[in-house]
């Protein structure tokens, strides 16, 4: 649904070769990934209609890229009505409110690794 786009890639190479290994960074990927899913699950509480919890249990962490890539995302067809609401339906948002909180987190601790 969302994804991070890094700018300045050449200086974080050259930063992560003088100070860091690679499996810091796949690390950190993983540990943010892993607390996207636990935040994302928590706001999947659905306050109004029927809840089943499926969309809640959906929620998967998939590790691709050799370790650089974390994706979360809830696998339910209808999480999307969910997220952004319908003309008939008000929005009920958790993965972006859980990616925001997380970003600022992934991106602190990226800045760690190169200082």
């Amino acid at each position: 649904m969302a994804r991070i786009k890094i700018e300045g890639l050449d200086k974080l190479q050259k930063k992560l070769k003088d100070n860091v290994t690679l499996d810091d960074v796949k690390r950190v990927v993983k540990t943010n990934g892993g607390q996207l899913r636990v935040k994302m699950k928590r706001n999947a509480e659905f306050k109004k209609g029927y809840q089943t919890g499926t969309t809640k249990r959906s929620i998967d962490l998939t590790i691709t890229d050799a370790g650089f890539t974390a994706e979360v995302k809830p696998t339910t067809e209808y999480s999307p009505y969910l997220e952004y609401g319908t003309r008939k339906m008000e929005a009920q948002p958790f993965v972006w409110p859980a990616f925001k909180e997380q970003e600022e987190k992934f991106e602190r601790d990226m800045q760690r690794l190169v200082r």
